[in-house]
């Protein structure tokens, strides 16, 4: 009882720091008139797009509450629950506790975000690091309230109903909000992205952000609903994930490491990554007061302003679960440390590979933007190769993080290893979640016209956030992979499947369907961008052509008329997918069995893993080739090359913002639909 009255301490002091952070955001100067005129608009068409999503996935939560409370909570012959002793809908109400708190977490850091994109602007007239300091605190409140209202809900079902279908029932919730919000969000904001660039930039030759461009509002406000709104529910998603993951194989730990089978559901093993969960909260809280940096900082020096607050945050929490598991506290077996260790190592080394492909401090970035001098053809071609390059380290330490997890603590070790890996969330989140903000800061200096030295240091933080949010993409996939293969573990258990054999033609069956699914989901998501960036260029081409003076700066674009073709765009297009996502695991489970059901899951865990690596990767060394053109290198901003740079920048968009970051999320939630389904496939 003490460790779950720690957790949900934890959790509570979390939201508190983050409404904290709020407030003195919201204190700091919003700027003169045209400022506030631009962040107005993009705040209300953010919350437009929410509002219509929102809305619209109410529809499906009741779909799938009523499925569940029928399908699982309750027999419909007898209204008496599958394991007999049920009364309420339990796993429907752990799924709906799941659901708000995902769409929570994105409207939370969705309205700070829209507040903090002014003040950023503002006070990047000050400095570099005033401008990073409101950045970065308002990612800070997107990362610390994800993990505490994280870990307040988990705590809250294990402490409730002690059952782990019932709890996997909340991480349900999570993800099925998680996979549309990445998805809606990511087609919204890169249907407005490619419209602005392809017929601004490279059509009419406009600077990023020019006022006469009439996607860029809509540019604007999807980095808000895709970057801030659909990531927070991402990363939720993930972070609830592997906690639920752990306890489900806390029984299997114990075996692992000779201990007695636990009976009890309040056993050290069950607890254990509820409390790694909650010392990284402290740490992670900690962590954020040292980031800081200096006028004039190069790019170098800005990521390692971030990684000082990372590296402490992980020693932190070395140090506290290095006490806890001692015979002082949980008196558990040491093999534990070690493997928390190994995910926080692992983590890092994930997230600086990425950074090492994508960042224009790198070599790799740098030979991409070079290949511009001969066309946009080359730079796709290099991009694409640089993309597969990049899963090479990542899928090798994700392979030696298993084993060694697996050697320490059994499956339950891969699990606890996933948890250690995301126990600095509240931090790492908050690097990435910055970004966003201080692109937005950037668009809104040039639309109101400030001194041009703003927009020099918007774009410092922005290019900081694009390399960020590469890492944080890599670092989420990675801790997927470990999740979602102890999803699977928790499965088999829970199915009593204790082998897939791959010479069974069902279980080979599953897997080929679970193999192509990563790419379907892909295949969709991206088609689904085009369609709506189509609809964007044209209506792009018919503002310039129709509204006289538009060209000249004498008359205003109808920026409503985009965004509502990026919001319309979204809602149409992320329906498919995501439901897709739900029924494919219960189509397999019901058709061709268990097993079959366990080769789906192998299949898209080993395909969805590296497809994310690559896309994600690729995108971000894209959109960086460009940055570093625009930084006065290789022809600079209006060159043949630059033009070049920016077509590759724009195949990358939904690579990296769409696609790739809502294909971890599909493996997780297959995976938990699997478990969740389980007893009907028995």
């Amino acid at each position: 009882m003490t460790i779950l009255y720690v957790a949900i301490g934890a959790g509570v002091l979390a939201l508190a720091f983050a409404l904290l952070l709020a407030l003195n955001i919201r204190k700091q100067d919003e700027g003169s008139e045209a400022v506030r005129f631009i962040g107005s608009a993009i705040r209300d068409g953010a919350n437009a797009f929410l509002s219509r999503e929102y809305r619209l996935l109410a529809i499906f939560v009741v779909v799938i509450f009523a499925a569940l409370a029928l399908l699982i909570d309750y027999d419909v012959t007898g209204r008496v629950g599958l394991d007999g002793d049920r009364a309420l809908p339990s796993t429907a109400l752990a799924y709906l506790a799941g659901a708000v708190g995902s769409a929570l977490t994105g409207f939370l850091g969705m309205s700070i975000a829209v507040r903090a994109n002014t003040r950023t602007a503002v006070k990047a007239q000050d400095g570099l690091n005033a401008a990073l300091r409101v950045a970065f605190n308002s990612g800070t409140v997107m990362g610390v309230s994800v993990v505490g209202i994280g870990l307040i809900g988990v705590t809250a079902m294990y402490w409730i109903f002690q059952d782990i279908q019932i709890v996997a029932g909340f991480g349900f919730g999570a993800s099925s909000i998680a996979l549309f919000a990445r998805v809606g969000g990511g087609i919204y904001t890169k249907a407005a992205d490619v419209g602005a660039d392809l017929v601004g930039k490279v059509e009419q030759g406009m600077p990023e952000d020019d006022p006469r461009n009439p996607a860029t509002v809509a540019d604007n406000v999807g980095d808000n609903v895709g970057d801030v709104a659909g990531m927070g529910a991402d990363l939720f998603e993930s972070y609830v994930g592997s906690i639920i993951a752990t306890i489900a194989l806390g029984a299997v730990g114990a075996a692992a490491l000779g201990m007695a089978a636990p009976g009890d559901f309040d056993a050290n093993l069950f607890l254990l990554p509820i409390l790694v969960a909650a010392i990284g909260i402290f740490a992670s809280i900690i962590g954020t007061f040292l980031v800081r940096t200096r006028e004039g900082a190069t790019m170098g020096r800005l990521l390692w302003a971030l990684r000082t607050g990372i590296i402490a945050a992980g020693i932190l929490v070395v140090l506290g679960v290095g006490v806890a598991v001692s015979p002082g506290f949980l008196d558990l077996d040491y093999n534990l440390f070690w493997v928390v260790v190994v995910g926080l190592v692992a983590g890092q080394i994930i997230g600086t590979a990425s950074e090492v492909f994508t960042s224009y401090e790198f070599k790799f970035t740098r030979d991409l933007a070079a290949q511009a001098s001969t066309g946009p053809a080359t730079v796709i071609i290099g991009g694409l190769g640089l993309g597969m390059l990049s899963t090479v380290v990542p899928g090798v330490v994700v392979v030696i993080a298993m084993w060694m997890a697996n050697e320490l603590a059994g499956t339950y070790g891969v699990a606890l290893a996933a948890v250690g890996m995301l126990s600095t969330l509240g931090i790492t989140l908050a690097t990435d979640a910055y970004g966003p903000v201080a692109d937005n800061a950037g668009g809104i200096a040039e639309q109101a016209g400030l001194d041009p030295e703003v927009r020099k240091r918007t774009d410092a933080l922005d290019s900081l956030g694009n390399t960020t949010a590469a890492t944080g993409k890599g670092f989420a996939i990675g801790s997927a992979v470990l999740t979602a293969l102890a999803l699977m573990a928790a499965y088999s258990e829970i199915s009593g499947v204790k082998t897939f054999d791959l010479l069974d033609m069902n279980v080979l069956m599953g897997l080929i369907v679970g193999a192509l699914m990563p790419f379907l989901f892909a295949a969709l998501t991206m088609q689904a961008v085009g369609r709506a960036a189509m609809a964007m260029v044209n209506e792009v081409r018919r503002q310039f052509r129709e509204i006289a003076g538009l060209l000249e700066g004498t008359a205003n674009a109808d920026y409503t008329r985009a965004v509502d073709i990026s919001t319309r765009g979204a809602m149409r297009e992320m329906i498919l997918p995501g439901v897709l996502a739900v029924a494919a695991p219960v189509a397999v489970g019901a058709i061709l069995g268990p097993e079959a059901l366990g080769g789906l899951l192998i299949g898209a865990i080993a395909t969805g893993f590296l497809l994310a690596i690559m896309m994600a990767n690729a995108g971000g060394a894209w959109d960086n080739a460009k940055k570093y053109i625009e930084a006065g290198h290789l022809g600079g901003k209006g060159s043949e090359q630059h033009a070049a740079a920016v077509v590759g920048d724009t195949v990358g968009d939904p690579f990296k913002d769409t696609s790739g970051p809502a294909l971890n999320i599909l493996i997780k939630l297959m995976s938990i639909v699997a478990l969740v389904f389980a007893p009907l496939f028995l």
